[in-house]
């Protein structure tokens, strides 16, 4: 069991992560071994974020200080909390793809337990932060997007081609 002085200083860390960050990711981290934490703190530390496991209770008080609504008896362990400054739709992937790639009877559903933008003070729900982790990149999105806009031009074109042809003959 942790100390106050202990509590305390890990709040103050949380604090000083939350701060800085825009989008907050809560996971639950039981039945994870810590050699595959290591790996998600490693991924993560790529992706500019922190991941730190807080007592429920503390997380409370972080986020009430901050305005925004959190019911700590919603979960029934510890959680960890992914810190980072990059929007939901950055940060996700790689958090989404992690859980993912563990087991196949640990699926990211069940490990992702929500998340917080930190500006608007607004929760997003598991499902949604799943969700959009399984997007593909803005790259991939914006070249479909393109392709989903040309496509009509492109058959237009053709059936114009084809059509002087018949003319022609």
């Amino acid at each position: 069991m942790k100390s106050k002085s202990q509590k305390q200083t890990e709040l103050e860390k949380a604090k000083k992560l939350l701060e800085k960050s825009r989008t907050l990711i809560l996971t639950d981290f039981s039945r994870i071994k810590v050699n595959e934490l290591k790996l998600l703190r490693k991924a993560l530390r790529e992706q500019d974020a922190d991941y730190m496991v807080i007592k429920k209770r503390l997380m409370g008080l972080l986020l009430k200080e901050k305005g925004i609504e959190f019911n700590p008896k919603a979960h029934k362990l510890s959680i960890g909390a992914i810190y980072s400054n990059k929007h939901i739709e950055e940060i996700a992937g790689p958090v989404v793809k992690f859980f993912n790639d563990l087991k196949e009877e640990i699926k990211a559903a069940e490990k992702i337990l929500g998340g917080y933008h930190i500006n608007d003070k607004v929760f997003i729900e598991s499902g949604h932060v799943v969700m959009i982790g399984n997007l593909p990149p803005r790259e991939v999105l914006l070249a479909q997007l393109l392709g989903m806009i040309q496509a009509p031009l492109s058959s237009l074109l053709y059936l114009m081609k084809e059509k002087s042809k018949k003319v022609a003959t």
